[in-house]
Order: structure tokens, then sequence, then C-alpha cells
């Protein structure tokens, strides 16, 4: 025989298999980054974690990688052109203290730099981990994306620290949020917010992670490249236009 067609379980967990390499090399330089470096200059605060400081590129993409892209034009937790040379994931919780970081001081430029110009498409991948207020806010944020708000909800919900686990996202400030945000109907955004819809959206963003070795937010993936944490802007600048090089942009 000169060969047999794999079988679609059999694709699936290659896929699986090789994302999570891939994540896995950068938790390992994370690690290593972290114990390397001293106590003083972490930056976080008192009880939380730091933010990794891993590589941008700590090993190549695969197709298997590149291949969590959706590329979904009607895809409302998503920004940029469908077909844009470079698709980064990101992998956040709205509880987050990095994640926001990364969203009030990085996104902003991003934004600016390259999915304004056709260069970057950014997907984001609900990840809740702290509890459930993370839950909720991000059942919140699909809701908010069924009428279009999506992003003026992430805005929002990351536009100042907040304490986590102390209320911020519960009910009534999660519907001040979305009103805040511009959700025009609020029933049924209570409604989609309820739905098993969006309970299998956000389940399925959580299970590609967990798939890929995610274990901490933000977590991203630059055309199959990853990156761990909210490092500097100038980190997402040189994966970002080293994955337009390679795309031939």
């Amino acid at each position: 025989m000169t060969g047999s067609t794999p079988s679609p379980s059999r694709r699936g967990r290659r896929r699986t298999a090789g994302a999570a390499a891939v994540l896995a090399a950068a938790a390992a330089t994370a690690v290593l980054a972290l114990a390397l470096d001293g106590p003083g200059n972490r930056g976080g605060r008192a009880g939380e974690p730091a933010a990794p400081a891993g590589e941008a590129v700590p090993a190549p993409a695969d197709e298997s990688v590149l291949a969590l892209a959706r590329r979904d034009a009607s895809d409302p937790l998503a920004t940029g052109r469908a077909d844009a040379p470079v698709v980064m994931i990101e992998y956040s919780d709205f509880q987050c203290p990095f994640c926001g970081r990364f969203a009030r001081g990085t996104l902003p430029e991003l934004l600016r730099s390259y999915v304004d110009k056709g260069v970057l498409r950014i997907e984001w991948r609900s990840f809740p981990l702290f509890g459930e207020e993370s839950e909720q806010a991000a059942l919140a944020a699909w809701a908010a994306g069924r009428q279009g708000r999506f992003w003026e909800f992430h805005d929002i919900a990351y536009g100042e620290p907040r304490d986590r686990g102390k209320g911020a996202f519960g009910a009534g400030n999660l519907l001040a949020m979305a009103r805040e945000a511009g959700v025009a109907d609020i029933g049924r955004f209570r409604a989609d917010m309820a739905s098993a819809g969006a309970r299998d959206a956000v389940r399925r963003d959580r299970e590609e992670g967990y798939g890929l070795g995610v274990s901490s937010t933000p977590a991203f993936l630059v055309n199959g490249r990853p990156i761990l944490g909210a490092q500097p802007t100038a980190v997402f600048r040189e994966a970002v236009e080293a994955a337009a090089k390679a795309a031939g942009r």
C-alpha cells in the first residue's frame, strides 16, 4: 500500500497536538523568563500573577495552528478584513488585569497601525478563568455582539482596572455596560446572554484554548505564533510585521 488518508478524528488529534506543542514551547519560555526575573521587576500588584515574559516567536507556526483562524466575515467578535494577511487570535478574560492592560495600552495602536490598514485581523476568544463573574462577562460580551456592539462592550469593560470578584461584573453592572455600549434591545440582550447559544460559544472558545494548552490570560497567536501575557507593544508590532512580511505584505 502507498498510504491511507487519515480519518477526521485522527486529523483532529494531530491538529490539537501540533497546536498544543506551540503553546507549550511558549509557556516554557515564559516560565524560564519569570524565574530569571527579579520580583521587583514583574509589575504585578500584590496577590496578582505577573504577566508572563514569553518570546514573541519562540516556535515556528504550522498549518494546524494557522487553521484555528476562523476568518468569518460575519463574526461580531472579530475586527479587520477576513482576508487580512495576518490574524491575531486573543484568548482573554474580562477580569484579567493583564488583559485590561493590553486592551487599554496596546490594542489601540494595533488597530491604528495594522487593522485599519487591512494588514491585521483580530479574533477574540472568550477564556473565562476567574469564576462566575468572568463567565457572566463573557456571556454578556457575546450577547452584545449579537447586536453589533461587542467591541463597544469590550472597550467599556476594559476601560478601567476593576477589582476581581467584587461585583464589578455583577448582573446590574453588566446591564449598565451594555446600555453604555449602545445595545439597543436590552430584553433581547438578557435573553441572548442566558441562551444555550451563548454558553456554547463560550465553551467552544474555552475548549479551543485548553486544547492549545492555554492556562493563563491573555494569550495570543499571531499567524500561529504565540505571545503570552501583556507584552510591550513593540513585541506585538514585531510579530505582526514579521508575519506580514512572511505573507508577502
